[in-house]
C-alpha cells in the first residue's frame, strides 16, 4: 500500500488521534496491552511477544538484511492476530479501531505505534519522539519470528541483531517489561515483573538485581539479562539511574517503531513540501513588502526634487 500524504491536515488528525488514545487508555487501564500491540505489530517472533512488550508484535518481525517486516500495520490481520504469540491483542486492536473511525486517514500502522508512545507516556515514562508516514500492508509475516523466552543470551542477539538492534538496546526495551503481566491463557506464564505493574519506571531492573521476590516473574530471558556480562552492565546502570534507562527507552522504542521505516525519505516529503511553499510564499512576502518601500522612498524624493 501506498505510503500516507503527511500534509498539515494528517499532522492535525495525528495530534486528535494522540488525544483520544490518550484519555481511551487511562480511562481503560489498557496501557501494557496497547505496548505490547505497538511492538507485536513491528511483526517479532513468538518468543518475543512473552519475554517482551506488546508493541514488540507489530515491529518485531523486521529483518534488517532483507528489509522485511517491520512496523506496517499487518497485525490487525486476523491471520496475524491470531498467531498464538499474538493471544488477546484484538482486543487492543478493537481499542485502537475506536480511534481510527474517528480520524480515518491515519494509517494502522502509524496508529499502533502511537498507541505504544501514549501507553509509556501515561504511565509516567519517557516522552518518545514520534514521526508519522508508515504505510499499511496486508501480507502478514510467518509465525515463529519474536524471540523465545526460553532461551538465553544468542537466541536474543540472533533475534535483535537481525533487526539491526544492539546489545543495549535488548536490555532498555527489556525495560518495557514494568508495565503488565504475563497471562497464563497467553504466554504459559503467570504475574507480574514488578510491584507496580501499572507504573512506567526502572523497577524491572531493581527487582532484577534483587533475586528472587515473592510474586514477581523472572522469565529465563530475564535472567540471561544478568548472566551475560553485557547485557547485565546495562541492567546495572539501570537500576541505579532512570534517567539513563528513560533516556535510553525513547531511543530504543523509536528505534524499534521505525525499523524499514525512513521518515526524512518518505513519509516526511510532504511535510518538506508544504515547509518550501510556506518558505516560498514568505520570500515573495518580503519582495512585495521591500519594492513598496522602495516605491515609497522614490516618491518622497521625487517630491523633494
Amino acid at each position: 500500500m501506498a505510503f500516507p500524504v503527511v500534509d498539515s491536515e494528517y499532522l492535525k488528525d495525528v495530534d486528535k488521534a494522540r488525544r483520544d488514545l490518550r484519555a481511551l487508555i487511562s480511562s481503560r487501564n489498557c496501557a501494557p496491552i496497547m505496548l505490547r500491540l505497538a511492538y507485536t505489530s513491528l511483526s517479532l517472533p513468538l518468543s518475543v511477544s512473552v519475554c517482551f512488550p506488546r508493541k514488540w508484535h507489530d515491529a518485531g518481525t523486521y529483518d534488517a538484511k532483507i528489509k522485511t517486516g517491520g512496523p506496517n500495520g499487518s497485525i490487525r490481520n486476523e491471520e496475524e492476530y491470531t498467531h498464538g504469540s499474538n493471544n488477546g491483542l484484538k482486543k487492543a486492536i478493537d481499542f485502537c479501531e475506536e480511534v481510527k473511525s474517528k480520524h480515518p486517514r491515519i494509517t494502522y500502522a502509524d496508529l499502533y505505534q502511537l498507541a505504544g508512545v501514549i501507553a509509556v507516556e501515561v504511565t509516567g515514562g519517557p516522552t518518545i519522539d514520534f514521526v508519522p508516514g508508515r504505510k499499511d500492508s496486508k501480507i502478514s509475516p510467518k509465525e515463529g519470528l519474536l524471540p523465545d523466552a526460553k532461551q538465553g543470551a544468542p537466541h536474543l542477539r540472533d533475534i535483535f541483531y537481525r533487526m539491526g538492534l544492539s546489545d543495549q538496546d535488548v536490555v532498555a526495551l527489556s525495560g518495557g517489561h514494568t508495565l503488565g503481566r504475563a497471562h497464563p491463557e497467553r504466554s504459559g506464564f503467570d504475574g507480574p515483573w514488578t510491584k507496580e505493574p501499572l507504573k512506567f519506571d526502572n523497577s524491572y531492573f531493581v527487582e532484577l538485581l534483587k533475586g528472587e521476590s515473592e510474586g514477581l516473574l523472572k522469565l529465563p530471558t530475564d535472567m540471561t539479562l544478568l548472566d551475560d556480562p553485557q547485557f547485565r552492565h546495562f541492567v546495572e546502570l539501570y537500576a541505579k539511574d532512570e534517567d539513563a534507562f528513560f533516556r535510553d527507552y525513547a531511543e530504543s522504542h523509536k528505534k524499534l517503531s521505525e525499523l524499514g521505516f525512513a521518515p526524512r525519505s518518505s513519509g516526511s516529503k510532504a511535510i518538506v513540501k508544504d515547509n518550501t511553499i510556506l518558505t516560498q510564499s514568505a520570500f515573495g512576502v518580503a519582495v512585495a513588502a521591500a519594492v513598496v518601500i522602495l516605491g515609497y522612498f522614490y516618491e518622497v524624493r521625487h517630491r523633494i526634487k
